[in-house]
């Protein structure tokens, strides 16, 4: 699985349209340039402020995805390890199984004991215990230390405008 990471050249305009659309992922334009202009000193057009959401969502600086209200659906949290022992044969269809499901919001590997985990999505609980049994009937052999968690109460669910202040071309902290 290959990454690219996004080459951008931040202006200051891009970071604060950055935090004003994770304000409000919404607004239009139009409405952008005003506030632009009124909160932060910056006289451009909206079809300059267009051009520039463009260009940063071209070279991949951010982006777009539909997320469903949080209230429903149950959140899982699943993590596992590959079986060494089918690992050759086995790991890229159960990877691409997860990874193309439905119900995956998120994919990621994390270090440490190299977990495989994702945020998975499903309508009830039973659903998500229906889909872990069918995934254990066709790829179990494949995985070892299956974990599930039910994540309750979601308390964020979004990035904080402040997040897009370490993108700031003033300073050398960037993401």
């Amino acid at each position: 699985m290959e990454r690219d990471t996004p080459a951008y050249d931040f202006k200051d305009r891009d970071v604060v349209i950055l935090r004003e659309l994770a304000k409000d992922p919404g607004v239009s334009s139009r409405d952008l340039a005003e506030i632009l202009e009124a909160d932060y000193g910056i006289d451009v057009s909206y079809v300059t402020v267009n051009e520039s959401i463009r260009n940063m969502r071209d070279a991949g600086v951010f982006r777009e995805a539909i997320m469903p209200n949080e209230e429903y659906f149950v959140f899982e949290l699943f993590e596992f390890k590959f079986n060494p022992e089918y690992f050759a044969d086995e790991w890229r269809d159960t990877m691409e199984h997860i990874r193309d499901d439905e119900h995956t919001l998120l994919y990621f590997l994390s270090d440490g004991e190299y977990q495989w985990k994702s945020i998975m999505l499903f309508p009830t609980r039973e659903r998500g215990e229906r889909w872990l049994h069918e995934f254990y009937k066709n790829h179990g052999k494949t995985v070892l230390n299956v974990r599930t968690s039910v994540m309750t109460n979601v308390l964020e669910f979004g990035a904080s405008p402040e997040l897009f202040d370490n993108l700031d071309p003033e300073t050398d902290r960037k993401l």
